[in-house]
C-alpha cells in the first residue's frame, strides 16, 4: 500500500509539473548500488521506450513496475522506492524521505523559501511556485491546437488533449476498462480493492468517493433536500 501511495504520488506530481518531472523523481527515488532488482535494457524498442511528453527514448526498464528511464542512474534510484527505504529524516517533524534531496524539497517547504506573495502558500521549488502564481495572475501560456482553449499547466493541456484523440492511457490491471485522467483510474481501482477511504464523520460508515460520502450526509444526517418538485415544491 506504501508503495503504491508513492507512485500514485509521483504519477500526479508528473502530470502536472511534467517539465519538472526530474525533480520530483529524485523525491522517490535513492543512488543505490546494484541490487537483487533486474536491469532490463531495451533500446531497440522505441515504440515502447519513447515518452509521451518529450518523446525521447527510456531504454532502462524496471521489472518491478514497467516504468522506465533514460539512464541507467536513474533507474538505481528509481529501485529504492521498491524497497521502501527512507534513509533521511527531518529533525522538526516525524517525516522520512528515499533521497537527500527530497528532504531538501521538504525543508524548502517548511522555511518558506519559495513563499508565494498573494497568499502566503509554501512550495518545494521555485517551478512549483511559478506554476502556482499562475493561479493568482490567470496566465494560460498552454494553448490547445484543436480547439484553442488555454491552460494553466501543460499537464493539463494534455490530459485535455484526450478529449480530441479519444486516448486513454490509464488502463486497470485488474480488467479492461481505461481512462483519460489518471483520477478516475484511482476511482475505479477502489471497485477492486474495496478501498473506502471517505469516513463519515457522523456514523461508522465509509465510501469510496468523496461524492457519495456528502450525499449520504444529506439524505442521512440532514434535512436538508436541495432538489424540490417542480409540480409540488
Amino acid at each position: 500500500m506504501l508503495q503504491n501511495c508513492f507512485v500514485l504520488r509521483q504519477y500526479i506530481l508528473h502530470t502536472l509539473f511534467p517539465s519538472a518531472s526530474h525533480i520530483y523523481s529524485d523525491c522517490l527515488d535513492f543512488v543505490a548500488g546494484e541490487s537483487s532488482f533486474e536491469v532490463k535494457i531495451e533500446a531497440d524498442s522505441n515504440v515502447i521506450t519513447v515518452h509521451s511528453h518529450d518523446g525521447k527514448p527510456r531504454p532502462y526498464l524496471c521489472t518491478v513496475c514497467d516504468k522506465r528511464f533514460r539512464t541507467k542512474r536513474n533507474l538505481k534510484r528509481h529501485k529504492q522506492m521498491h524497497s521502501g527505504d527512507m534513509l533521511y529524516s527531518y529533525t522538526h517533524c516525524e517525516k522520512r524521505f528515499f533521497t537527500q534531496y527530497c528532504l531538501s524539497l521538504h525543508m524548502n517547504v517548511q522555511s518558506s523559501k519559495y513563499k508565494c506573495i498573494e497568499c502566503g502558500k509554501c512550495f518545494s521549488c521555485n517551478q512549483a511556485l511559478t506554476v502556482h502564481r499562475r493561479r493568482h495572475s490567470g496566465e494560460k501560456p498552454f494553448e490547445c491546437t484543436v480547439c484553442s482553449k488555454r491552460f494553466t499547466t501543460s499537464g493539463d493541456l494534455a490530459v485535455h488533449t484526450r478529449i480530441h484523440s479519444g486516448e486513454t492511457p490509464h488502463k486497470c490491471p485488474e480488467c479492461d476498462k481505461a481512462f483519460s485522467v489518471s483520477g478516475n483510474l484511482t476511482t475505479h481501482m477502489r471497485v477492486h480493492t474495496g478501498d473506502k477511504p471517505y469516513k463519515c464523520s457522523l456514523c461508522d460508515k465509509s465510501f469510496s468517493q468523496c461524492s457519495i460520502l456528502q450525499r449520504h450526509k444529506r439524505h442521512v444526517h440532514s434535512n436538508r433536500r436541495p432538489y424540490d418538485c417542480r409540480y409540488c415544491g
